[in-house]
């Protein structure tokens, strides 16, 4: 019995674990099938569902082989920071908030994704508001929402 409880316990914290990053997948992929490779060369560009790469369970898509062949060597360099939400949301409202995706920002060699929408533009406040604190402060955010649906 006592090793009955003692497996379960172990699958149920794997399940956990395995469930730890919660991902923005609106039109099914993460920043909205737009291609994460791109964002570094400050362009946003939609990916084709001929590239697709599946990362950590969740779908990427790619404007070409070449990002495509990018992401795969090296993936964590292009996931978006809090899981694709609008970053500004995590770091102010500590919550889970869609994004555009033509609104980014790469700093520090990560990807920020934000709101903007009916005059709101989330990246303008970010900015005007230091982006550095905010995105300590959205660190601090996101390791107590990121599992919450």
């Amino acid at each position: 019995m006592k090793n009955k409880l003692i497996l379960l316990f172990l699958l149920f914290t794997i399940t956990i674990s395995a469930q730890q990053q919660d991902y923005n997948v609106k039109k099914g992929f993460v920043a909205e099938g737009y291609d994460v490779t791109a964002y570094f060369s400050n362009k946003a560009i939609k990916g084709d569902s001929k590239f697709v790469a599946i990362h950590d369970n969740t779908k990427y898509k790619f404007a070409n082989q070449l990002n495509l062949d990018k992401f795969k060597k090296n993936p964590g360099k292009y996931v978006p920071q809090y899981g694709g939400y609008c970053a500004y949301a995590v770091a102010v409202n500590s919550e889970k908030v869609d994004i555009n995706p033509k609104t980014f920002e790469v700093r520090d060699g990560k990807l920020y994704l934000f709101y903007n929408s009916w005059g709101i533009n989330t990246l303008d406040k970010w900015i005007d508001e230091d982006a550095e604190k905010l995105q300590t402060k959205a660190d601090e955010n996101w390791q107590n929402i990121k599992i919450k649906k």
